[in-house]
Protein backbone atom coordinates (compact mmCIF):
# COMPACT_ATOMS: atom_id res chain seq x y z
CA UNK A 1 0.00 0.00 0.00
CA UNK A 2 2.89 2.20 0.72
CA UNK A 3 4.38 1.44 -2.49
CA UNK A 4 1.09 2.50 -4.32
CA UNK A 5 0.88 5.87 -2.44
CA UNK A 6 4.47 6.40 -3.94
CA UNK A 7 3.95 6.54 -7.19
CA UNK A 8 1.87 9.47 -7.52
CA UNK A 9 4.45 11.70 -5.76
CA UNK A 10 7.20 9.93 -7.92
CA UNK A 11 5.04 10.88 -10.71
CA UNK A 12 4.63 14.31 -9.58
CA UNK A 13 8.34 14.84 -9.17
CA UNK A 14 9.40 13.20 -12.64
CA UNK A 15 7.20 15.93 -14.13
CA UNK A 16 8.58 18.55 -12.21
CA UNK A 17 12.32 18.22 -13.67
CA UNK A 18 11.89 19.58 -16.88
CA UNK A 19 10.46 22.65 -15.52
CA UNK A 20 13.12 23.02 -12.88
CA UNK A 21 15.53 22.40 -15.89
CA UNK A 22 14.46 25.60 -17.28
CA UNK A 23 14.10 27.58 -14.91
CA UNK A 24 18.17 26.52 -13.98
CA UNK A 25 18.84 27.01 -17.70
CA UNK A 26 21.42 29.82 -18.38
CA UNK A 27 21.24 30.65 -22.62
CA UNK A 28 23.69 32.46 -24.48
CA UNK A 29 22.36 36.11 -25.43
CA UNK A 30 23.19 38.83 -27.13
CA UNK A 31 22.88 42.79 -26.82
CA UNK A 32 24.14 45.74 -29.10
CA UNK A 33 23.82 49.08 -27.77
CA UNK A 34 24.89 52.47 -30.19
CA UNK A 35 24.70 54.62 -26.75
CA UNK A 36 25.47 57.38 -28.70
CA UNK A 37 25.82 58.51 -32.43
CA UNK A 38 25.87 62.47 -33.18
CA UNK A 39 26.58 65.23 -34.83
CA UNK A 40 28.47 67.87 -32.83
CA UNK A 41 29.23 71.73 -33.21
CA UNK A 42 26.31 71.51 -35.99
CA UNK A 43 27.11 73.11 -39.01
CA UNK A 44 29.17 73.02 -42.11
CA UNK A 45 32.45 71.87 -39.68
CA UNK A 46 30.49 69.18 -38.01
CA UNK A 47 31.87 66.59 -36.17
CA UNK A 48 30.42 62.74 -36.15
CA UNK A 49 30.54 61.13 -32.64
CA UNK A 50 29.65 57.39 -31.60
CA UNK A 51 29.79 55.58 -28.23
CA UNK A 52 28.66 52.17 -28.77
CA UNK A 53 28.77 48.48 -27.30
CA UNK A 54 28.04 44.87 -27.74
CA UNK A 55 28.27 41.74 -25.38
CA UNK A 56 27.72 38.42 -26.15
CA UNK A 57 27.26 35.24 -22.98
CA UNK A 58 25.72 34.18 -20.45
CA UNK A 59 24.15 35.65 -16.56
CA UNK A 60 27.86 35.73 -14.87
CA UNK A 61 30.23 35.40 -17.96
CA UNK A 62 30.17 37.78 -21.23
CA UNK A 63 32.46 39.30 -23.52
CA UNK A 64 32.60 42.61 -23.86
CA UNK A 65 33.08 45.22 -27.20
CA UNK A 66 33.12 48.67 -26.73
CA UNK A 67 34.20 51.70 -29.24
CA UNK A 68 34.44 55.04 -29.51
CA UNK A 69 35.56 57.58 -31.48
CA UNK A 70 34.86 61.27 -33.58
CA UNK A 71 35.33 61.60 -37.29
CA UNK A 72 35.62 65.47 -38.21
CA UNK A 73 37.54 66.81 -41.42
CA UNK A 74 37.07 64.08 -43.70
CA UNK A 75 39.43 61.67 -41.31
CA UNK A 76 38.63 59.32 -38.25
CA UNK A 77 40.36 61.72 -35.33
CA UNK A 78 39.83 59.33 -32.31
CA UNK A 79 39.21 56.37 -31.99
CA UNK A 80 39.28 53.29 -29.61
CA UNK A 81 38.53 50.18 -29.25
CA UNK A 82 38.41 47.51 -26.40
CA UNK A 83 37.65 43.95 -26.00
CA UNK A 84 37.25 42.28 -22.74
CA UNK A 85 36.00 39.61 -20.35
CA UNK A 86 33.63 40.58 -18.10
CA UNK A 87 32.59 38.07 -14.60
CA UNK A 88 29.74 39.08 -12.41
CA UNK A 89 31.03 39.83 -8.69
CA UNK A 90 27.55 41.35 -7.07
CA UNK A 91 24.37 42.10 -8.10
CA UNK A 92 24.87 44.91 -11.09
CA UNK A 93 28.54 44.80 -11.03
CA UNK A 94 31.05 42.88 -13.19
CA UNK A 95 34.52 43.08 -13.25
CA UNK A 96 36.46 43.35 -16.64
CA UNK A 97 39.49 42.23 -17.86
CA UNK A 98 41.68 42.79 -22.10
CA UNK A 99 42.34 44.53 -24.31
CA UNK A 100 42.25 48.92 -25.13
CA UNK A 101 43.56 49.80 -28.51
CA UNK A 102 43.79 53.38 -29.19
CA UNK A 103 43.60 53.60 -32.96
CA UNK A 104 43.92 57.13 -33.45
CA UNK A 105 45.07 59.66 -33.10
CA UNK A 106 48.83 57.83 -34.73
CA UNK A 107 51.09 56.35 -33.40
CA UNK A 108 48.58 53.41 -31.84
CA UNK A 109 49.17 52.44 -28.43
CA UNK A 110 48.15 48.95 -26.58
CA UNK A 111 46.76 49.03 -23.02
CA UNK A 112 46.37 45.98 -20.53
CA UNK A 113 42.54 46.92 -19.67
CA UNK A 114 41.49 45.81 -16.01
CA UNK A 115 38.23 47.64 -14.56
CA UNK A 116 34.44 47.47 -13.15
CA UNK A 117 31.58 48.21 -14.25
CA UNK A 118 28.20 48.38 -12.73
CA UNK A 119 25.07 50.48 -10.77
CA UNK A 120 26.43 52.35 -7.86
CA UNK A 121 23.92 53.56 -4.83
CA UNK A 122 20.87 55.38 -5.90
CA UNK A 123 21.16 54.39 -9.85
CA UNK A 124 24.47 56.30 -10.97
CA UNK A 125 25.75 54.13 -13.65
CA UNK A 126 29.67 53.48 -13.34
CA UNK A 127 32.36 52.46 -15.79
CA UNK A 128 35.95 52.62 -14.46
CA UNK A 129 39.35 51.14 -15.35
CA UNK A 130 43.28 51.16 -14.92
CA UNK A 131 45.15 50.58 -18.16
CA UNK A 132 48.37 49.48 -18.45
CA UNK A 133 51.02 49.99 -21.37
CA UNK A 134 54.71 49.32 -21.90
CA UNK A 135 57.37 51.47 -20.32
CA UNK A 136 55.95 52.46 -17.51
CA UNK A 137 52.98 53.70 -18.92
CA UNK A 138 49.22 53.77 -16.50
CA UNK A 139 46.48 55.21 -16.98
CA UNK A 140 43.21 55.68 -15.25
CA UNK A 141 39.56 56.54 -16.12
CA UNK A 142 36.58 56.96 -14.13
CA UNK A 143 32.91 57.29 -16.64
CA UNK A 144 29.48 58.34 -14.64
CA UNK A 145 26.38 59.23 -15.96
CA UNK A 146 22.75 59.47 -14.57
CA UNK A 147 18.70 59.48 -15.45
CA UNK A 148 16.67 61.47 -14.89
CA UNK A 149 13.50 60.42 -15.64
CA UNK A 150 10.80 63.62 -16.19
CA UNK A 151 8.18 60.85 -17.94
CA UNK A 152 8.28 57.26 -19.37
CA UNK A 153 9.66 58.59 -22.28
CA UNK A 154 11.32 61.65 -22.14
CA UNK A 155 15.02 61.10 -19.88
CA UNK A 156 17.72 63.74 -19.16
CA UNK A 157 21.05 62.52 -18.98
CA UNK A 158 24.09 63.87 -17.52
CA UNK A 159 27.18 62.40 -17.96
CA UNK A 160 30.95 63.17 -16.69
CA UNK A 161 34.40 61.30 -17.44
CA UNK A 162 38.24 62.17 -16.65
CA UNK A 163 41.70 60.30 -17.90
CA UNK A 164 44.24 60.58 -15.86
CA UNK A 165 47.74 59.10 -17.02
CA UNK A 166 51.20 58.56 -15.17
CA UNK A 167 53.57 59.57 -17.74
CA UNK A 168 53.81 61.92 -20.37
CA UNK A 169 53.49 60.76 -23.78
CA UNK A 170 54.44 63.82 -26.24
CA UNK A 171 52.95 61.93 -29.82
CA UNK A 172 49.63 61.61 -28.57
CA UNK A 173 49.26 65.06 -26.76
CA UNK A 174 48.78 63.37 -23.88
CA UNK A 175 50.14 64.65 -20.33
CA UNK A 176 50.71 63.34 -17.16
CA UNK A 177 47.83 63.70 -14.25
CA UNK A 178 44.93 64.73 -15.26
CA UNK A 179 44.87 65.00 -18.67
CA UNK A 180 41.09 65.51 -19.96
CA UNK A 181 37.80 65.73 -18.54
CA UNK A 182 34.32 65.43 -20.81
CA UNK A 183 30.68 66.02 -19.47
CA UNK A 184 27.53 66.38 -21.48
CA UNK A 185 24.02 66.88 -20.87
CA UNK A 186 21.87 64.65 -23.27
CA UNK A 187 17.69 64.92 -23.30
CA UNK A 188 16.32 61.98 -25.22
CA UNK A 189 12.61 61.28 -26.02
CA UNK A 190 12.43 57.53 -26.71
CA UNK A 191 9.88 56.51 -29.48
CA UNK A 192 10.51 53.07 -28.38
CA UNK A 193 12.78 51.29 -25.38
CA UNK A 194 15.02 50.67 -28.36
CA UNK A 195 14.74 53.81 -30.60
CA UNK A 196 15.65 57.47 -29.00
CA UNK A 197 16.49 60.73 -30.73
CA UNK A 198 17.95 63.20 -28.40
CA UNK A 199 20.16 66.65 -28.06
CA UNK A 200 22.01 67.96 -25.86
CA UNK A 201 25.28 70.19 -25.25
CA UNK A 202 29.08 68.68 -25.13
CA UNK A 203 31.88 69.91 -23.05
CA UNK A 204 35.79 68.77 -23.25
CA UNK A 205 38.62 70.51 -22.09
CA UNK A 206 42.48 69.18 -21.83
CA UNK A 207 43.93 70.40 -18.97
CA UNK A 208 47.67 70.11 -16.90
CA UNK A 209 50.12 69.26 -19.63
CA UNK A 210 47.85 67.91 -22.31
CA UNK A 211 46.64 71.42 -22.63
CA UNK A 212 50.08 72.40 -22.94
CA UNK A 213 50.90 70.29 -25.41
CA UNK A 214 47.79 71.11 -27.60
CA UNK A 215 48.46 74.77 -27.28
CA UNK A 216 52.15 74.12 -28.42
CA UNK A 217 50.70 72.48 -31.83
CA UNK A 218 47.97 75.00 -32.31
CA UNK A 219 45.20 72.96 -31.65
CA UNK A 220 42.45 74.24 -29.44
CA UNK A 221 42.38 72.94 -25.48
CA UNK A 222 38.55 73.71 -24.85
CA UNK A 223 35.22 72.60 -26.64
CA UNK A 224 31.47 73.61 -25.73
CA UNK A 225 29.28 71.58 -28.86
CA UNK A 226 25.91 71.68 -29.09
CA UNK A 227 24.67 68.38 -30.84
CA UNK A 228 22.14 66.19 -32.45
CA UNK A 229 22.12 62.05 -32.14
CA UNK A 230 20.34 58.80 -31.80
CA UNK A 231 20.39 56.20 -29.49
CA UNK A 232 19.37 52.75 -30.17
CA UNK A 233 19.92 48.91 -28.88
CA UNK A 234 18.87 45.61 -29.93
Amino acid sequence: MKNIKAVPAFWLLLCSLPTMAEVSDDPTLTKVMLNQLEIRDIGDDNTTAWDAQAWIGKDLQKIWIKSEGEYANSKTEESEVQLLYSHAIAPYWDAQIGWRGDIRPSPDRHWLALGFQGVAPYFFEIDSAIFIANHGRVGARIEAEYEFLFTQQLILTPELEMNFYSKDDIDTHTGAGLSDIETGLRLRYEIRREIAPYVGINWSKKVGKSADFSREANESTEKVEALLGIRVWF
